[in-house]
């Protein structure tokens, strides 16, 4: 028997890592042999298209008002302690390891969990309750890669004890060679190669360019710790997230900052009292703070991500859980119809009939 013939071709693409790489807690393939990992915050996830790929660079630009940002690096680095991931913090504390009991603990999903049906209910209920499993089953598969975090509840010990935490102060350095050592030999423990994956880590770097630093001054030597921090992620099943306050930096070196970094985003503060806010959306009072996407990385790919949209509202929900959603502008007429306008007419008049141009 004849063998079969076999199309070859020059441009393959290698999918070794990608096959194997559901194996481990807290990963994901996404398309074009893109690896996530989660962000500790599920709206996120959905949002960045699954997360942050393996190998980025994600920076958060502050706001002095809003201290918003250190709920994403309190999911992102509890969701890899969660995970066992290894992890990197550094922050211009005395006391980095001191930020660990911050850390929020997975929700208990116990309230959400159904309940058996009454028998009395007869057998209406039977293909209800057997999709009430599917989707309970679905959901638990969904917990293998992110979680929902408390934020009024810190991290139970048993996910600190024995986990690979690295803490480094970035307070008393007169420049960033410390930091660049650690960071350094840690990614060093995971080189990407055609080999399976073993393990992924995580670094996450608190107000990098605070003025506590006595390097904030130094700011050509802090773009290049960040190029060469890219520069390993590149080459490492890790990825790094670092909040920076762009007013502390002069215009030219934020905006190279910017352009670093493969996922921007940007925490902004909502002002209180805002009567003209809180009439333009709904939920005002509910809502935190405002999350901009600037940029999403394209990993193996030169096909820009198309989002919903930019700007998102911080709430939380049942006061615990972290959400992200669209914004909804309030009806103009304080009605529950659109808030475009109840009329056809393309002058916006109330009158009925045809379209007044």
């Amino acid at each position: 028997m004849a063998a079969p013939n076999v199309r070859t071709s020059s441009f393959s693409r290698n999918i070794s890592v990608v096959s194997s790489s559901p194996q481990i807690p807290g990963l994901k393939c996404g398309p074009n042999g893109t690896t996530f990992i989660s962000t500790g915050i599920r709206d996120l996830d959905r949002i960045l298209g699954g997360g942050y790929p393996l190998g980025s660079l994600v920076m958060v630009m502050e706001d002095p008002e809003a201290p918003h940002h250190m709920d994403l690096l309190r999911t992102f680095m509890s969701q890899g302690l969660v995970n066992n991931h290894p992890l990197l913090y550094a922050s211009p504390s005395k006391d980095p390891r001191g930020f660990l009991g911050t850390l929020p603990n997975p929700g208990s999903s116990k309230e959400d969990k159904p309940t058996a049906p009454d028998l009395d209910q007869g057998e209406s209920l039977r293909i209800a309750w057997q999709y009430r499993k599917y989707m309970e089953n679905q959901k638990s598969s969904i917990d293998d890669y992110s979680n929902d975090f408390d934020m009024r509840k810190p991290l139970e010990r048993q996910f600190l004890a024995g986990r690979p935490i690295d803490c480094v102060s970035l307070l008393d350095s007169s420049d960033l060679s410390v930091a660049q050592d650690h960071c350094a030999t840690f990614l060093s423990k995971f080189p990407r190669n055609s080999s399976n994956i073993t393990s992924i880590g995580r670094i996450a770097i608190q107000s990098f360019c605070s003025p506590l630093c006595e390097y904030s001054d130094k700011e050509s030597d802090m773009l290049s710790f960040i190029r060469l921090l890219k520069s390993m992620l590149m080459v490492s099943n890790a990825v790094a997230i670092v909040t920076f306050p762009p007013s502390m930096l002069s215009p030219s070196s934020s905006t190279r900052l910017q352009h670093m970094a493969d996922t921007l985003l940007s925490i902004k503060a909502i002002p209180d009292g805002d009567k003209e806010l809180e009439k333009l959306l709904t939920g005002y009072k509910d809502i935190n703070g405002f999350l901009n996407v600037h940029k999403v990385a394209r990993i193996n790919t030169q096909v820009p991500v198309i989002l919903e949209a930019k700007t998102f509202s911080m709430s939380l929900k049942k006061r615990r859980f972290l959400a992200l959603e669209c914004l909804n502008q309030a009806p103009v007429d304080g009605s529950s119809g659109t808030s475009y306008g109840t009329s056809g007419s393309c002058s916006g008049s109330s009158k009925s009939g045809a379209l007044d141009f």
